[in-house]
Formats: C-alpha cells, sequence, structure tokens
C-alpha cells in the first residue's frame, strides 16, 4: 500500500509540474488534457486515460484526433487526466512499449485507434490484466485472425457502409447530375464499406429519388496508404481532369490531399468538392470567405465510442469481453449535424432515410455488390 500512495504521489507531483510548464512533448510523449493544456486535478490521477496513437497526426481529422477529442471529453468532464503517446512506428513492438509506458506511469485505461493494434492488445490484455483496453476498428488476436477479446478488453467496429450510403444520398440529392469518383486509402475492410456503401447510396438515390449521379470503374481508386499526401492531390487531380465533380475520399492523410487539390481549383473558379470522412472536415475544406469544398462527411462518431467508454469504465460498467458496433441505429455513424453546402431539403431527406435504415426498411450491405430493398 505504502508503494502504491508513494507512485500516486509523484505522478501527482509530475501531473503538478505539467501544469505549470504548460504541455510536454519530448520524446514520445502527447499533450496533456485538451489543448495541450493543464492536466487534470491530481485527485482524479487513480483514474487515468491514456491513447496510442496510429500513424498519422494526433489531428489527423480522423481515427487518432477523433478517439483523442472522445477521451479528452471525458477527461475534462469527469476530472480525469489524460495523456497520448506517439510510436516510433507502427509495429507490434512499438505500440507495446507505448503502451507499458503509459500502463507504467499509472494509465490504467488506454484506447489505441486501428486494426493494426489488434496483436499488440492481444498481448497487452494478458500483460496487464488490471488495465483495460478498447480497440476501435479491430479486434485483438494472435495472428491468426481469429478474435480474442479479454474481459479488461472492448473491441469496436462501426458501420461504415450505412454511414457511405447516407453520404451518398446526400450527395446524389446536392448534385443532382454528376459524375463522382472514390480515393481510398488502404483497401481494407473498414474503408472498402464506406465505399460500397457510398456507392449504393447514389444507386438508391438515382433509382428512387430520380437523381442522376454516375461512377465509373476507372473513378474508384485505393492508394495503399493513409498518408501521402502528395498521392491524394494527384488521384484527385486525375479525376477532376476527366470531369469527375465530386471525390469521396476515405484516406486519412491521402484525403488531405484530395481536399488541398479541390480547394486549388475552387480557388480559381473551379466547381468541385469533396466527400470527407470519419469526422466533419467542413473546416479543412475552407478556401475563401467561409466556403468550403466539403459537400458532406461520412461520419464515424469515434469520439462518442471513446467518451462511452471511459464513462462506462468511471460507473463500474465497462463491457469487458464484449465486441461492439456502433451505426446508424444508435447514431453511431451518419453526415454531421450541420451540412452548410447542403440545401434544407436534402437534410430532411437524409434523415427520412436514415430513418428507414433504422426501422430496417433499407438494409445496406457490407459488402461488395448493390443491395436496395
Amino acid at each position: 500500500m505504502k508503494k502504491g500512495l508513494i507512485s500516486l504521489a509523484i505522478v501527482s507531483a509530475m501531473m503538478s509540474v505539467v501544469v505549470g510548464c504548460g504541455s510536454s512533448k519530448s520524446g514520445n510523449e502527447g499533450t496533456k488534457d485538451s489543448g495541450g493544456g493543464a492536466s487534470a486535478p491530481a485527485a482524479a490521477a487513480k483514474f487515468q486515460v491514456g491513447m496510442v496513437t496510429d500513424a498519422g497526426t494526433i489531428d489527423d481529422k480522423s481515427f487518432n484526433q477523433g478517439t483523442w477529442e472522445g477521451l479528452q471529453k471525458a477527461g475534462k468532464e469527469f476530472g480525469m487526466a489524460t495523456k497520448y503517446l506517439k510510436p516510433a512506428g507502427t509495429t507490434e513492438a512499438e505500440y507495446l512499449k507505448e503502451i507499458g509506458n503509459l500502463y507504467d506511469a499509472g494509465f490504467k485505461f488506454i484506447a489505441t485507434p486501428g486494426f493494426k493494434f489488434e496483436t499488440a492488445i492481444f498481448k497487452a490484455q494478458d500483460k496487464y490484466k488490471d488495465a483495460k483496453f478498447i480497440i476501435i476498428d479491430g479486434a485483438p488476436h494472435a495472428g491468426d485472425g481469429k478474435p480474442v477479446v479479454k474481459d479488461n478488453t472492448v473491441a469496436i467496429f462501426f458501420a461504415e457502409h450505412e454511414s457511405g450510403f447516407l453520404a451518398g444520398v446526400a450527395t446524389a440529392l446536392q448534385l443532382k447530375e454528376a459524375e463522382a469518383g472514390f480515393i481510398g486509402g488502404m483497401e481494407i475492410p473498414a474503408v472498402q464499406k464506406f465505399n460500397w456503401g457510398f456507392q449504393q447510396g447514389v444507386k438508391y438515390a438515382n433509382e428512387k429519388l430520380g437523381t442522376k449521379i454516375t461512377i465509373k470503374p476507372e473513378n474508384v481508386v485505393y492508394q495503399g496508404s493513409f498518408d501521402n499526401v502528395a498521392a491524394g492531390a494527384q488521384l484527385a487531380a486525375q479525376m477532376y481532369d476527366k470531369g469527375v465533380k465530386v471525390v469521396f475520399a476515405a484516406a486519412g492523410g491521402v484525403g488531405v490531399g484530395a481536399i488541398n487539390e479541390a480547394k486549388t481549383r475552387a480557388n480559381a473558379g473551379k466547381d468541385v468538392w469533396v466527400v470527407g470522412v470519419d469526422v466533419d472536415q467542413f473546416a479543412d475544406g475552407v478556401y475563401k470567405d467561409g466556403k468550403s469544398v466539403i459537400l458532406t462527411s461520412a461520419v464515424k462518431k469515434i469520439d462518442l465510442a471513446a467518451y462511452d467508454m471511459v464513462k462506462d469504465a468511471k460507473d463500474g460498467k465497462f463491457q469487458g469481453g464484449k465486441t461492439l458496433t456502433f451505426d446508424a441505429k444508435n447514431d453511431g455513424v451518419g453526415i454531421p449535424e450541420k451540412n452548410p453546402n447542403l440545401k434544407d431539403e436534402t437534410v430532411a431527406k437524409v434523415k427520412e432515410v436514415s430513418g428507414k435504415i433504422k426501422s430496417g426498411e433499407i438494409k445496406v450491405a457490407a459488402e461488395k455488390g448493390d443491395l436496395i430493398k
């Protein structure tokens, strides 16, 4: 008990130093609490919330940022210290190193965004049995693809196909008649489902709502990474040059490149658009006078999922051992609440379609192919 109390005192003292000096980013250390400012009160140090980032930065407008914002909100609301660590790379060993660093610093609730953490969490959940883990868009396994979710871990997935579907419907209704394209990052299930859902949404709008949006096979491309900004800009440029008016970019940093290309063209007076992904990317598409090239975004409420898991743990209701899915029925996916570039009637119709997905009247396929019912 004495050793435990001494450890807590040391952690609290270290946190007090951070409060006096601002954020610390030595080595791999992340910021403390909201906006890189002061940590939560030392009294809350017994419940500290940590995160290990995936490839990319903490402000990637995607997984890292969404997860971190959810943790920050929980930390601020519940008076908990929050901290993230950025690994030197994306190997299992590098992930485990930072998980261990967080654990040793007293952070016993650790969030990991992305499927690349699957084997690392598989090992961590046994090594650190008194810690709690959440993994987003993945499930722990030993490298064999067979999920093993222990009692101290929650695996979280999203119905990207439903989010993509609604974004497809919104795009079709707003543009009425145009050519669309899709740029994906790595060709993994989460990204594929965005693509398939988007195409189903466009098809639904064409068949049921009188729109005329086309998507040619050559304008559906997976770049192969989530961080090649230049490649994203190049791919978007090629599509726009061929007459594509709107690009759905589900590609992290590659998508940032597509947005940059659209902004350049919009500044030159061209009528081009991007559909954002994961979070509301409207602000990232602003090019002048508050105008944005982001038509809408296919949103996964990653921040909500992260926040909910912390709240469950705080309330003694951590759903360890479970695999959860955030979908349209529990409002875990959709398009942003505010869509400045969508007409009111478009937003209303999308809301109506979302209701049909919730009720089961419309079933969106989670695999390749079209399914309109």
